[in-house]
């Protein structure tokens, strides 16, 4: 086989490789993110931590 044959192979399958790499791609777009889980809750910490501030504030007031 000469160089010149090679080279006219080596193109024409090249060119049918890409259009099999490009069939293969799908036109749908990927799914969407889903949405980041909750934040957590407010719950009976705050109101703990507002209860041993204010014993705090008063404690200091006393003194």
């Amino acid at each position: 086989m000469g160089i010149q044959n090679r080279k006219i192979l080596a193109s024409i399958l090249f060119v049918l490789i890409s259009f099999v790499c490009n069939a293969q791609v799908d036109g749908t777009p990927p799914p969407p993110i889903p949405p980041p889980p909750p934040g957590l809750p407010i719950n009976g910490g705050i109101a703990f931590l507002v209860a041993i501030g204010l014993f705090y504030g008063i404690k200091k007031k006393i003194k």
